[in-house]
């Protein structure tokens, strides 16, 4: 529940608004003509109120009291005040107060015997200093479906279970809707009267407060004004109202009207309800354990050095939004029942004569909708709202909106590169025009064991902006290497060196990295044990992150690989994921079936292992994994590797730095000019490499189709490239080569499953919130292309021509390819591990 709230908020809270007003006096026709827009974008549907010193300056209502849209709101229409109900609960405590019946520093167990922590004061309630756990998850947990969560209800849930509080109470701020229910609860035991009864009688009919009352499901029925949650799905309003947990009062479910609010705020300059000096403590920062203080009074947020009081409050459908300005006694007043917060954004920057901008809102509209689930596509459109996917269906534009005609074709998520080498090339080429122009959007780096560090990505990002957003793992060879040096890490890891590991893989995850990546078959990683790998899992476990590895051996040592893979996966307790997976040794061709009934064994037995694959039979590194014993002077192990691991006549040199004639020939051409077997030839290339210290590279064919095959249908198996701009066509054609040699030539998937695997199954693998689906809320990374002509042109004699039928991609709601060029917007964002 709480996960869902914070989603919600997300949703909703972290926009920002499109149409420019320049640092002017507020214009009360300036944000009449906000509300208007809003509400022809559908994105407002309330009330709002502004005043001075008591005297209205502008009201408007707009929009429908529910989704059966027959009542027209107006500004007496009472809306659930949702957190903002807090500051009545806070108010009626303030009353007891004053009549000696209920003190801020008396145990809660005074009033409630119950309740089970006895350290904890009413006054820790009031200014959420309690420790308590919010009790969303409690709830969910032990009610049944036929249950209505009361006040009570929630009293006997902490006296039998008794979570374990978050902070000793007092010594933290942590906002709490535990604390009020509770706080709801101890003005009943004082006051001897139900929260709804004293409401009334103390607070509502003094200050003439006739359209605020309290209800939820347990309460009395609810006067006609009562205003409905909602929210927008698929161009139609639905209800959004109170669910089971609405049987309880204090953390909302205090009902009012911008009038009645305006009422409310005028009373508190007075002395209507309790004296000056009750209220001044209310409107006091919090005072901690420690002696420091945290803005936050009885009810109230304290912002400008107390020159302002505010609260908004989030629940359901309902957003809404108190300011109260001391120093220019002004009211700002916004409450929505349909689940959306834009207006408190424009309504406080129009207060304070700041610019504000509208949101965009674009329509994709006759596309085929194959939203990264799997499920079969369907044909709709979809709303993007600045960044994110607002909605989906059969849509119809709005006023204004930016319309886009899919032409019928297939609209899907972005394609996530579970592993990629590309961001190598951000200098030189922010556009990324290997990665957009076959439909990906999110790259993955810190593969193999390499990583750059999360903070420098951060910082380099924010200075040079890429197309496409990032993440990264934390490379296990580059912990080693600055934990070891140099020079000395051909060995396994001594104590202290893992511990030095352990700590900078730490401050890496917590620096948001996804997790462990490793490339335990190249030598910085290769000379690790089992122990070490697993060791280092365990911190990534601890702190919610995965395993990725390019595995031990993927050719004649392939079974082991695959044990100890599946052992860290066991031990570490964490997601591991086998990189490129692939069978590079001619003797295991066709052996798929029964290594994919080893993971799918080890999936029984509780491991979560998971794979990715790109879609050649080529693969590109080093030379010098040919020599799976390092042996790199042994002529039988030379021999073995071109006779087993690779076909020397297809295996292409992509780089030779000592010679660079060499490179684009084939193994078995550069023998043959040299006049000496391959293997040889083999041996002669790794040892000039390493004399000159110059780079070298060969693509090996290595792999069969059909194994390549089996593996892409295994359910657990997503798509990568491994690429990078250059050498492989991998780099600029894996997606693309999926799509139209498996899909549309060979049928070996269908075409919502392979999507499936390129987006939400991704997402899934990396851990990625927001990300791999077409869902509202979800960011808007979408590709629009077309099944019929979408075909991947890289090849190796030409491995950086781009690929043809993606016709669209955007990022975060821009378009960063379309027309098949980059349109050079660099929206990209750095992902981090949640």
């Amino acid at each position: 529940m709480e996960k869902l709230l914070k989603i919600k908020l997300l949703l909703f809270c972290l926009f920002y608004l499109n149409l420019s007003y320049g640092q002017n006096k507020p214009n009360p026709i300036r944000l009449d003509s906000a509300l208007t827009a809003l509400r022809q974008l559908q994105l407002f549907n309330g009330a709002v109120l502004v005043a001075q010193e008591g005297q209205v300056l502008y009201k408007k209502a707009l929009g429908q009291n529910d989704a059966g849209g027959k009542t027209l709101l107006n500004t007496q229409s009472s809306f659930n005040l949702a957190s903002v109900s807090k500051q009545f609960v806070a108010m009626a405590a303030m009353l007891l107060k004053e009549e000696n019946k209920l003190q801020y520093d008396d145990p809660v167990q005074k009033y409630l015997p119950n309740f089970p922590y006895p350290n904890i004061k009413v006054r820790q309630l009031l200014t959420h200093t309690s420790g308590l756990p919010e009790y969303f998850d409690l709830a969910q947990r032990q009610l049944t479906l036929l249950d209505t969560l009361t006040n009570d209800d929630l009293l006997q849930l902490l006296a039998r279970h008794k979570p374990a509080l978050e902070f000793e109470p007092g010594s933290q701020w942590s906002y709490c809707n535990t604390g009020y229910i509770l706080l709801a609860s101890v003005v009943e035991k004082a006051s001897g009267k139900p929260f709804a009864q004293f409401f009334a009688e103390r607070i509502a009919r003094p200050l003439g407060l006739s359209q605020s009352f309290v209800y939820h499901f347990k309460g009395p029925s609810a006067p006609a004004q009562r205003v409905m949650g909602m929210r927008r799905e698929g161009g139609k309003w639905l209800p959004d109202d109170l669910i089971s947990i609405d049987g309880v009062v204090g953390d909302g479910n205090v009902y009012s009207s911008a009038e009645d609010l305006l009422r409310w705020d005028q009373a508190l300059y007075t002395e209507k309800l309790v004296k000056k000096s009750t209220l001044d403590e209310a409107f006091s920062p919090v005072k901690l354990n420690d002696g420091s203080t945290y803005p936050y009074g009885f009810g109230w947020g304290i912002g400008k050095d107390g020159r302002e009081l505010s609260h908004t409050g989030s629940w359901v459908g309902f957003r809404t939004l108190i300011v109260r300005n001391l120093e220019q006694k002004t009211t700002l007043i916004a409450l929505d029942n349909s689940g959306q917060g834009f207006v408190h954004q424009i309504l406080r920057a129009w207060a304070e004569g700041k610019p504000f901008t509208f949101p965009t809102s674009t329509l994709i509209r006759n596309v085929q909708i194959v939203d990264g689930t799997g499920s079969a596509a369907r044909y709709g459109a979809v709303r993007v709202l600045n960044n994110r996917i607002r909605d989906i269906g059969a849509l119809s534009p709005l006023p204004g909106e930016k319309v886009i005609d899919g032409l019928g074709k297939v609209l899907a998520p972005g394609f996530i590169d579970t592993h990629s080498h590309h961001a190598g090339a951000m200098a030189e080429k922010p556009d990324m025009l290997a990665v957009v122009s076959q439909g990906i959007t999110t790259i993955v780096s810190g593969q193999d064991g390499e990583s750059e560090p999360m903070d420098s990505l951060g910082m380099w990002l924010q200075r040079r902006p890429i197309a496409v957003n990032l993440a990264s793992y934390a490379g296990h060879s580059t912990l080693r290497l600055r934990a070891m040096g140099l020079s000395s890490f051909r060995r396994p890891a001594t104590t202290a060196e893992v511990e030095k590991m352990k700590e900078l893989l730490a401050a890496e995850l917590k620096a948001g990295a996804l997790g462990l990546c490793s490339g335990l078959e190249y030598e910085e990683g290769f000379y690790s044990n089992r122990d070490e790998v697993i060791t280092l899992a365990k911190v990534a476990a601890a702190a919610g992150g995965r395993y990725m590895s390019h595995i031990r051996s993927e050719d004649i040592h392939l079974d082991d690989a695959l044990d100890e893979i599946i052992q860290i996966g066991r031990e570490a307790k964490l997601p591991v994921q086998i990189s490129h997976f692939k069978i590079a040794l001619k003797s295991k061709w066709g052996q798929a079936p029964q290594l994919l009934a080893r993971l799918q064994a080890a999936r029984a037995e509780g491991i979560d292992i998971t794979a990715d694959v790109y879609p050649y039979e080529h693969w590109q590194s080093t030379l010098r994994v040919l020599f799976p014993k390092k042996d790199f002077d042994n002529l039988a192990s030379a021999e073995f590797a071109v006779t087993q691991l690779i076909d020397p006549a297809r295996s292409i040199v992509s780089r030779f730095g000592a010679q660079p004639a060499y490179a684009g020939k084939t193994l078995s051409a550069i023998a043959q000019l040299r006049g000496e077997p391959v293997a040889k030839t083999l041996m002669y290339l790794v040892a000039e490499a390493e004399r000159t210290d110059q780079t070298e590279s060969i693509i090996g064919a290595s792999m069969a189709d059909q194994d390549v095959i089996n593996l892409l249908r295994w359910p657990h198996t997503n798509v990568c490239s491994d690429g990078t701009h250059r050498s492989h066509p991998r780099g600029h054609g894996a997606f693309t080569r999926v799509l139209a040699r498996y899909v549309r030539e060979k049928k070996a998937l269908g075409l919502e499953e392979a999507i499936h695997k390129m987006t939400g199954l991704s997402a899934e693998h990396l851990g990625l919130q927001g990300r791999g689906l077409i869902a509202p809320g979800y960011f808007a990374d979408l590709v629009l292309f077309d099944p019929k002509t979408v075909q991947d042109n890289a090849t190796f004699q030409n491995p950086t021509a781009l690929s043809t039928g993606i016709e669209r991609v955007w990022v975060n709601g821009k378009v960063v390819f379309a027309g098949g060029k980059s349109t050079k917007e660099f929206p990209g964002q750095l992902l981090k591990r949640e």
